[in-house]
């Protein structure tokens, strides 16, 4: 068995038990079924993906109030400074969801989570469980009730979201796409000091497991979201601060609002 799981037929393996255990648990189904709730549910409008950057911190984020918004990971710990909180959160992450499930469960607004992460939630239907992985062919879905490529970035699976949910415009804020931590892409590292790539020096904090970024491999997911909504005559963003990502055009975000 463990040279079929490390072998070419391992993405199919971990498909299928993936696929076994949502047939035993319910909640994806269930998950899936809200999830049509969603679709198109903001047809025509515009929407703000609030990365996690350190750029965020430097954004006067007090326009966004009145907007619909998604957070990801430990966005919250920025509520208080926003003096409101995100219209839906993201997660997909499996470190981030272990070592912050209390504080995720805590929040009130719809959270979209990857399937892996079910053990530590029960049936709260304000969490919807999406069919996420992070192996296999590198897509874009239009459709999250099926299955949701991750991309290497927390900020492509929003964009899917964004997308199924209709929204004409999506703008980028705090997608810095810069660490000065550095190592070999999504090796599970362990912090040591405060954190100087989050707008946060708690993000991951000291003693916070955490994977290190793959760049390369985003720069592909965002690549493949622009041309998806482009095609669909849609379009994403970036109005983050000194971000270095290339990908989407750039905008001011002073000049996003009258």
């Amino acid at each position: 068995m463990w040279r079929l799981a490390t072998g070419p037929y391992w993405w199919w393996y971990n498909r299928a038990r993936h696929r076994v255990a949502a047939w035993v648990d319910p909640r994806l189904r269930q998950s899936a079924s809200r999830l049509e709730g969603f679709r198109g549910l903001h047809r025509g409008r515009r929407c703000f993906v609030l990365g996690n950057g350190p750029s965020l911190a430097r954004t006067d984020l007090t326009p966004l109030r009145d907007e619909i918004t998604f957070g990801m990971n430990r966005i919250y710990l920025h509520f208080p400074a926003m003096g409101y909180s995100t219209t839906y959160f993201v997660a997909v992450n499996t470190l981030v969801i272990e070592q912050c499930a209390a504080e995720i469960d805590s929040l009130s607004m719809p959270r979209f989570l990857t399937w892996r992460g079910r053990r530590w939630f029960g049936g709260d239907p304000r969490i919807l469980f999406l069919d996420t992985d992070y192996t296999g062919p590198e897509t874009f879905s239009g459709d999250v009730t099926g299955r949701v490529f991750e991309g290497s970035t927390v900020s492509f699976v929003a964009l899917q979201l964004a997308f199924f949910m209709g929204f004409e415009e999506v703008i980028l804020v705090g997608v810095d796409h810069s660490f000065t931590t550095s190592g070999p892409p999504n090796v599970t590292v362990v912090s040591e000091k405060e954190d100087p790539d989050h707008f946060s020096p708690e993000y991951f904090g000291k003693g916070f497991r955490w994977q290190l970024p793959d760049l390369e491999a985003s720069e592909r997911a965002f690549r493949l979201a622009r041309q998806a909504y482009e095609s669909a005559g849609r379009r994403i963003l970036d109005a983050t601060i000194g971000g270095k990502l290339t990908v989407f055009p750039k905008v001011d975000f002073s000049r996003l609002f009258p």
